[in-house]
Parts: structure tokens; sequence; C-alpha cells
């Protein structure tokens, strides 16, 4: 990989992301090693040449087969209320999608393992992953409501995907202790939502209203 490719140049180049870190603490984040992580990733990498140059705009940028990158802001906000000022070890993505929330993930967890159901996606987000030498990312080609139970549990659970419900599978992984933060709704009706842990009872609390594409079932 050109070092010109990784550090990027112009419209992509480490200023214009430290610009939108900038961005983020204006619009309300203040984990700094959230904000150190975004600034560490370049989001340039993981979506086409041809969108390269809007990379570090705060918005989802398509990634094909109906699939987007989210909003900068949205990744942000949800990881620092994943990791709400704790140190995480293991954490489950549901939705890899092209690997950016994961590259995310890998600085401010010490173990991140990803599930995809599209492979062809999850082809695009190796690359990528591998591309930056991010060696503490297992990515799975599997349908997200199961989870991977074979490596749980899992002090968080985050999902890129909209569920009208928890998925009973990923509540189970969850560690006592542990959150999960997700999409909950359908259509123009989603918000974002914490789930906490205490034993058997889970607390639910909604934050905000989000947007994302819809939790599937299946493999494709």
């Amino acid at each position: 990989m050109s070092q010109h490719r990784l550090s990027g140049i112009g419209m992509t180049s480490e200023r214009t992301r430290a610009r939108m870190v900038e961005r983020l603490r204006e619009q309300g984040i203040r984990d700094m090693l959230v904000l150190a992580a975004m600034a560490q990733v370049p989001r340039h990498l993981f979506v086409s040449e041809a969108l390269a140059l809007r990379a570090y705009e705060d918005t989802a940028l398509p990634i094909g087969l109906g699939q987007t990158i989210s909003h900068p802001y949205s990744v942000a906000r949800m990881l620092e209320v994943l990791r709400n000022g704790r140190d995480m070890q293991r954490v489950l993505e549901v939705g890899s999608g092209c690997g950016y929330q994961a590259a995310i993930l890998s600085k401010i967890a010490r173990e991140v393992y990803s599930v995809e159901r599209i492979s062809s996606l999850l082809g695009q987000a190796r690359r990528a992953i591998r591309e930056l030498r991010l060696n503490n990312i297992k990515l799975k080609h599997g349908d997200g409501n199961v989870g991977l139970p074979e490596w749980a549990p899992f002090d968080g659970i985050v999902l890129a995907a909209a569920a009208v419900e928890p998925p009973a599978a990923l509540l189970a992984q969850l560690a006592d202790g542990g959150r999960m933060v997700l999409p909950r709704g359908f259509g123009d009706q989603q918000f974002m939502v914490l789930i906490e842990r205490e034993g058997d009872v889970f607390h639910e609390q909604v934050l905000e209203t989000v947007h994302f594409v819809p939790l599937l079932t299946g493999v494709a």
C-alpha cells in the first residue's frame, strides 16, 4: 500500500480527517479514545475511489448492494455510548459493511468480532482491514441475528442495522454488566437504544433518532 493512499492527499488528507474530528467535538462527542480512533482510521480507504473525496463529510455514503457506510457522527456516538469510559475487551459488531466501524472498534477494544451477511461486502471489508494491518479483528460471514455464540460473552455489542426488536440470541451473548447499542425501529421511526444487562434483567434507554438500513435475516 502506498503511503499516499494510506495518509491521503487533498480532500482525503490527514488534515481533512482532523477537521472531521473537530466537527465531531463540536457535535458533542467527548470520548477522547473514540475521537483518537476516528483520527487514526482513514475513512477514504473504505469507500470507492469515486467517493473518496467525500469520505470525511458528515454523511452516509453508498458502498454497494443497497448498503451504506454510516455518518461519522453516528459511528462516533454509538461507540462513545458503547464504551462509556470503560476498557472494552471483547466486542461484537453486527453488520461489518465495508469494515470501517470494525476498524474504529479495533482501536478501542482488545478483540473485535464482526459478522456480515453479504459475502461480497465482507470481502471488501477484509481487504481494507488487511491493508491497514488490523490484527485484532475477526470477520465472519453469517446471519447477524444469530451473533457469534462461539465467541460469547461480549462486554459490548453494536448493531449497524436497525432491528424492530433486539435479537434474543444477541441479548443472550451479552455479558453481565455489558452494553448493547442498536438502532431500533423501522423506516423513519428509528431510535438509537442502549441496553444494559444486569443478571437476567435488561435495562433499555432510548437516546436519539437515527436512520439505518434494516437488519435482515439469512446470508447472501
